[in-house]
């Protein structure tokens, strides 16, 4: 699996003079589109599900898809909330699969926004997650024209974000240097020399929201002073929603599948045009060697149960079921019964963490301990646990190479054209 640290990723793009994309998707054809291109391109890519999206799918029911989708892709893969409203939002986000998350509040005055941010800063690092925080306000919705959703730009400046990276710990930081959400009315007009400031004052990976409608020469110089992570989506939706009017002029009597022809691609050969002008091609490789893979943790608890009927053990059980599964960096917990009556155990609990470092803070959380402490050691003294990896979650980058010439069907150590 090509699934890693998101922190490594944007770090290894900011001292190299690249940027990652992070493509909002809200379809399993945006999804394959995405993918497509980051393999065919051997480059690294953040797949983004925007908060602000989800009356476009259920994010439940896409997110097992999504994480399929990196866990067997042979390309450095990052699973991300954007513009997540709280700490609800992260906690609920990680739990699914996100392996980074965004948390906005730019809209509330700094020290509402530092508050609130660092909330989720705590949680997340708990957690092993890496969070991205706003300030200053980016005008403009994800997929629309921003004159519709108005408002003025109210820039970065360097010593708020100084105290803001100080007093949060965010690991990366989107800036609001003159881009807007959605589609822009003319030619923007970047603060460059704000941004270069903002760069040398914090040296973090940047971000930059509202990338639709930049030139190629305003990404090169977006990225020469910093910006490590480029938010684009407005420019898929476009392209998608030209391509399903084509197929609908076309096919008069079309079914869905009819107008869906040809969006994948489409969404493709925009992403691949993006990373290609980001520098991010050919970086799969050498990115595979200097990201710690996402490997979750499986916590395993086998026992017997005394002084208490089988019914009741149920019940201690179910009430664990739920308060355990609040915990932040707890993706399920499972509980179980042995099949066989003679078996030297009769009882399981199998929790999953999202992430090794969650065997700490899980351990330490106050609902942990509440309930091991009265309800489950009572009357399971007859038990062994174990916090395990599973193996097939190894990945280095010789099995990487490996796997990036049979998706590309060409021997190794021939790199194939991209002109």
């Amino acid at each position: 699996m090509a699934l890693v640290s998101m922190r490594d990723m944007l770090y290894h793009a900011h001292h190299n003079g690249y940027a990652v994309g992070a493509f909002d998707l809200v379809s399993l054809e945006f999804l394959e589109g995405i993918m497509t291109a980051a393999e065919r391109c051997r480059s690294p890519v953040i797949l983004s599900l925007a908060e602000s999206h989800f009356n476009y799918f259920d994010f439940e029911l896409i997110m097992p898809a999504v994480e399929a989708a990196a866990r067997r892709s042979p390309v450095p893969v990052a699973i991300h909330l954007d513009h997540g409203t709280s700490l609800t939002s992260a906690v609920r986000a990680i739990r699914l699969g996100c392996t980074g998350v965004m948390v906005d509040a730019s809209h509330e005055p700094l020290s509402e926004n530092i508050r609130s941010t660092r909330a989720v800063v705590d949680m997340a690092h708990a957690c092993g997650v890496p969070v991205e925080g706003e300030l200053g306000y980016v005008p403009g919705v994800e997929g629309e024209d921003a004159v519709r959703h108005p408002g003025e730009i109210a820039y970065t400046t360097v010593a708020e974000a100084r105290t803001y990276v100080e007093k949060t710990g965010v690991d990366f930081l989107a800036v609001s240097v003159g881009t807007v959400h959605g589609r822009m009315q003319g030619r923007p007009r970047l603060d460059w020399q704000r941004l270069e400031q903002i760069n040398e004052t914090l040296e973090i990976p940047l971000v930059i929201h509202g990338g639709t409608g930049l030139s190629d020469d305003q990404f090169h110089r977006l990225i020469s002073r910093g910006v490590a992570k480029i938010n684009y989506y407005t420019a898929l939706a476009d392209m998608a929603g030209r391509q399903v009017r084509a197929n609908a002029g076309a096919e008069h009597n079309g079914s869905y599948t009819d107008l869906m022809e040809g969006v994948r691609d489409a969404i493709s050969a925009e992403v691949e045009r993006c990373m290609r002008v980001w520098g991010s091609i050919e970086r799969a490789p050498e990115l595979l060697t200097r990201c710690t893979p996402w490997s979750p943790v499986e916590h395993v608890i086998i026992y017997n149960v005394s002084a208490i009927s089988e019914p009741e053990a149920e019940a201690m059980m179910a009430e664990g079921r739920k308060v355990l599964s609040a915990i932040p960096g707890v993706r399920e917990v499972i509980t179980g019964r042995a099949v066989q009556e003679n078996a030297k155990y009769r009882y399981t609990w199998l929790v999953r963490f999202c992430h090794p470092k969650v065997i700490d803070s899980y351990r330490e959380h106050p609902a942990h301990v509440s309930f091991a402490d009265t309800l489950f050691r009572p009357v399971a003294s007859e038990r062994i646990s174990i916090d395990y990896q599973t193996l097939d979650m190894e990945y280095t980058a010789e099995s990487a190479s490996q796997d990036i010439a049979v998706a590309w069907q060409v021997p190794r150590n021939e790199p194939r054209t991209t002109g």
